[in-house]
């Protein structure tokens, strides 16, 4: 057990290589006054990129407003009605001032999640034969999903590699690949402003490259937006997405897509919906869509939550959010250099890192694997374990980004091609049989992430549990 003095002095070398970190001591008062349930109850949270923890001020504000007004079915004219039609109007504002983006220019399409955002674009992009969906190897599923649109319509879907050891991609593959757009054709590339698996921040550079060469760019800024400042003045893609929770926690179940008003233009909605309709007729067989993002907001939106939306991006505001992506920042490197730092029994690494070993242009996600003394990867799933009887909450798996854990882990094409082909897989496909299919090779990997109100405890806790693993 450390002394307190070792505990001053470790805090006074991470100063000392991390100077910048005390200017976010306000974030430690916050943690105390709106997140003492994470201290009160011996918690230790390192899973901000799958969820960010809400503030107590938070719930309060959102039930008063509850609890003191009325709100109605914002597709009725009555008074509560007009009052969820103000605040909606108000939180697509807020929405729009919060990413800087003009409401000239832009849209704010809520949905249910960021999922469901990405949906919206393929299902309504209007791909056609020889048409072409371009994305990275380091994508979420959601992202991914979006070739299955794209396949329907006859267009061809091209993934761009990513590239060991730090899982960038190669800006020549890049280049090469976007220079393939064919003239009066419909391209759409796709890739997340920062990876859910390695914490690689891909260049928003890109998106005014791509659209020079003919592609609309959707962003995913889903794990991106809650430790990084997403401008939209600077920055243009056609469409990004965002689930809210991701930033500030609550509430769960809103997202949102937003669209640049020219890409919008473009979609093609494949049906009709509650909501998102002029005029509809049975016996006439017709319907006229509604214009700009009530056209794609099908059924009733979820009124109630949406105020909560606009609480949230005030508190995240009121915080600043350059003050989290600086906090997080320190905390980052100084975990990175302690787990690289631990060797097993016999000298060898005890972590495999899969991404960038220091904070250049990546983000607060670090994922890894142990190794044990025999060279042999211990199984994710153990760590997970272990790590939840010790308080300890972090994500083991691929994280819904195939892509990158595949790269990651070193699983080839030709292997998982071969699992998939045979017959009793066809149609079913469990996660113990695609780890005999890959031959005992790891199938996923230990997630650890920072946020909002992360500390030096929390650091500090986690290279303490992962010291355990030697010897093992």
């Amino acid at each position: 057990m450390r002394t307190a003095g070792q505990e001053s002095l470790s805090y006074s070398e991470f100063l000392t290589a991390y100077p910048s970190y005390e200017t976010t001591g306000a974030l430690d008062e916050l943690r105390a006054r709106e997140y003492g349930r994470l201290d009160a109850q011996g918690q230790t949270y390192l899973d901000y990129t799958a969820a960010g923890l809400y503030a107590t001020s938070q719930l309060d504000r959102h039930m008063a407003l509850l609890r003191d007004r009325m709100f109605g079915n914002p597709h009725s004219t009555n008074p509560p009605s007009a009052k969820t039609m103000e605040i909606v109007a108000r939180t697509r504002r807020e929405v729009l001032r919060f990413f800087n983006a003009s409401p000239d220019d832009w849209v704010v399409i809520f949905t249910a999640n960021a999922s469901q955002a990405l949906k919206l674009v393929g299902e309504s992009y209007p791909f056609g034969p020889g048409d072409q969906y371009l994305l990275t190897f380091d994508n979420h599923n959601s992202v991914n999903g979006i070739r299955e649109f794209a396949r329907a319509k006859g267009a061809t879907s091209t993934y761009i590699p990513i590239v060991l050891p730090e899982m960038r991609v190669d800006e020549r593959d890049l280049a090469a690949q976007l220079d393939r757009a064919r003239p009066g054709g419909r391209h759409l590339f796709a890739y997340p402003a920062q990876s859910n698996f390695s914490g690689v921040q891909h260049p928003l550079d890109w998106i005014a490259t791509a659209q020079a060469k003919g592609w609309d760019v959707l962003l995913d800024a889903a794990a991106f937006t809650p430790t990084n400042r997403l401008d939209l003045g600077r920055w243009r893609p056609d469409f990004a997405v965002q689930s809210f929770y991701k930033i500030f926690g609550y509430p769960t179940g809103v997202g949102c897509l937003l669209a640049r008003k020219t890409a919008l233009a473009k979609l093609h909605r494949p049906w009709f919906a509650g909501g998102t309709i002029t005029v509809a007729s049975v016996q006439g067989d017709k319907y006229y869509l509604a214009e700009g993002e009530s056209a794609f907001e099908d059924g009733t939106l979820d009124y109630l939550a949406l105020p909560a939306v606009e609480i949230g991006l005030q508190h995240i505001e009121s915080v600043g959010i350059d003050a989290i992506h600086e906090r997080t920042r320190c905390l980052t490197g100084w975990l990175l250099e302690h787990l690289l730092a631990l060797r097993q029994t016999n000298g060898q690494p005890l972590v495999r890192l899969y991404g960038p070993p220091s904070t250049d242009r990546r983000g607060s996600i670090v994922t890894f694997n142990f190794y044990g003394a025999d060279g042999r990867a211990i199984d994710h799933r153990f760590v997970e374990e272990r790590a939840n009887a010790a308080n300890i909450s972090l994500r083991t798996g691929c994280f819904c980004n195939p892509g990158g854990g595949e790269i990651a882990l070193g699983l080839t094409g030709t292997e998982l091609s071969s699992c998939f082909r045979q017959p009793e897989h066809e149609t079913h496909l469990t996660i113990d049989d695609f780890r005999l299919c890959i031959d005992g090779k790891s199938s996923g990997a230990v997630r650890v992430s920072l946020g909002l109100v992360s500390n030096l405890a929390d650091v500090s806790r986690f290279v303490a549990f992962a010291r355990q693993f030697v010897g093992h």
